[in-house]
């Protein structure tokens, strides 16, 4: 019976031990969303400028692994549009959730490993909330609505490619990687017809990841 605990015991360990576990953040190089001010119609942005969340790696052989993320940023955007007799104002915020799944790939050095890496990421919106106040000079009247679908959202999910490079630093228990990172979406999440408002497909990253 002890000879059959330890037998689990250590098959449990040797297929836990290429797994590593951490936490990935950073700043994104680029804006998530392009605005303009055309009058009547006046768009802007006040983008978030973190990225934060949860990863897992399956080091495998010779150099090569497999990586999982679940990244977070805030989405933030006000919108106005002035008329004759009517002024609207509104607000919209919620959250962007991408999942990136990365082959990577280290080339062979003793503390210090470049890698590269390539895959797919899935990006999908939640807790959206607009909430728009509109003015009515003639009769001073102000009436507030909120929906949870915008008339600005084109798609709520989309998926694209990544590629990416950066450097895996092994400092005693814990490994620093940090990286840069490209994704190209396939469609645009946000997308104004009056072309004042719309999602950039091209996406750049600063990242640092933390695992054990």
């Amino acid at each position: 019976m002890r000879l059959a605990v330890l037998f689990l015991l250590s098959a449990i360990s040797l297929c836990a031990q290429p797994f590593s576990f951490g936490i990935k953040g950073g700043v994104p190089l680029s804006d998530s969303l392009n605005t303009s001010q055309s009058f009547p119609f006046t768009f802007s942005s006040a983008n978030n400028r973190y990225i934060l969340g949860p990863m897992v790696e399956l080091r495998l052989p010779f150099g090569f692994g497999v990586e999982l993320d679940a990244l977070y940023r805030r989405v933030n955007y006000n919108g106005s549009t002035f008329g004759v007799d009517v002024s609207t104002n509104s607000r919209t915020t919620g959250n962007a959730w991408e999942f990136p799944l990365l082959a990577k790939y280290r080339f062979p050095s003793k503390i210090v490993r470049p890698y590269v890496e390539a895959g797919i990421a899935w990006d999908t919106l939640s807790g959206l909330v607009q909430t728009t106040t509109s003015f009515i000079a003639s009769g001073g009247i102000t009436t507030t609505n909120r929906t949870s679908n915008p008339p600005e959202l084109h798609h709520s999910s989309t998926s694209g490619f990544v590629m990416g490079a950066g450097i895996d630093i092994h400092a005693i228990f814990i490994h620093v990687s940090p990286e840069l990172r490209y994704t190209r979406w396939g469609a645009q999440h946000f997308f104004s017809p009056n072309g004042g408002l719309q999602s950039s497909q091209n996406q750049a990253e600063f990242l640092i990841g933390l695992t054990f």
